[in-house]
């Protein structure tokens, strides 16, 4: 019999293979959104021309993809439990003209790398995601190369975070979903002030800095929002897809009425914010 962790992770692995074809066709735009979230996260990440680096829970490819610019004489190991979301990745690769890359379609708890391999390990949006997050911050940390720095992003409050706790909250109030027990997965799940500091430094990280960053998901229309949060956001479909076609309709113009609240400029411009933390391996 599965455990409840490997239930998780088989399911996950279904569900983000399925996604992954969402996840191409907005590839623009999420580069353009979360660029701010990467670009401060590999800041705490120093790369030398021959670095050897980890991304775990590589997804559809960045900032792996921009990391492999930056190592030309290094190699990128891109690690994700979809290997559909690393076939996107890898095509994108190949159309950027990068060879200095690996995929590798493995479990974040049970990472298939010798100990101490990695000159950077890091994981971007992926730790929420994770059946037993404590599994793969070791694992990313016995990873690592001694003074090699790891570092995530992950999302912050939900009340921070309007770009999914609006459409999220939404669902939530229509079909009065149970409160999920603790630990679950989900977005927010690491958002408490000193939560993932305190992770870092559970796996043995030292020197561990934790900051928040934000910028703004923005999208031309209630049509366009509710398009992009559809094709790429798990928890929205799987939410949508116990809803019965009226509860859905309504949760739809709900989130539409609320959208009018964050109407600038001619755009929908929805707040994100998000924890960059990283750590040294000692």
């Amino acid at each position: 019999m599965l455990t409840s962790a490997a239930r998780i992770r088989d399911q996950q692995r279904m569900i983000w293979d399925e996604f992954s074809a969402g996840w191409n066709k907005w590839d623009a735009e999420l580069l353009g959104w979360q660029a701010p979230f990467w670009d401060a996260l590999l800041q705490e990440l120093p790369l030398r021309p021959d670095s050897r680096v980890l991304d775990v829970a590589a997804g559809a490819g960045e900032p792996g993809l921009t990391v492999a610019e930056r190592v030309p004489e290094g190699r990128v190991v891109l690690a994700d439990i979809s290997a559909g979301m690393l076939r996107v990745a890898e095509g994108k690769a190949s159309a950027r003209g990068l060879t200095n890359l690996d995929f590798e379609v493995c479990d974040a708890a049970a990472l298939p790398f010798r100990d101490s391999t990695f000159d950077a390990v890091y994981c971007s949006f992926g730790l929420v995601f994770f059946p037993v997050m404590s599994a793969a911050m070791a694992e990313m940390a016995r990873a690592a190369k001694p003074g090699a720095r790891v570092g995530a992003v992950v999302w912050g409050r939900a009340a921070a975070n309007p770009w999914a706790s609006l459409i999220l909250g939404t669902i939530a109030r229509h079909r009065e979903l149970p409160i999920p027990p603790a630990g679950t997965p989900g977005l927010f799940r690491c958002a408490p002030t000193g939560f993932m500091t305190r992770m870092f430094k559970d796996a043995g990280l030292a020197e561990v800095t934790e900051r928040q960053v934000s910028t703004d998901l923005v999208h031309e229309s209630p049509e366009r929002y509710w398009e992009f949060m559809t094709d790429i956001a798990t928890t929205v479909a799987m939410g949508l897809a116990k809803a019965d076609q009226e509860s859905r309709a309504l949760i739809r113009q709900d989130v539409f009425a609320l959208l009018g609240r964050y109407e600038h400029d001619g755009a929908i411009r929805l707040r994100s914010t998000a924890t960059v933390v990283a750590g040294t391996k000692v």
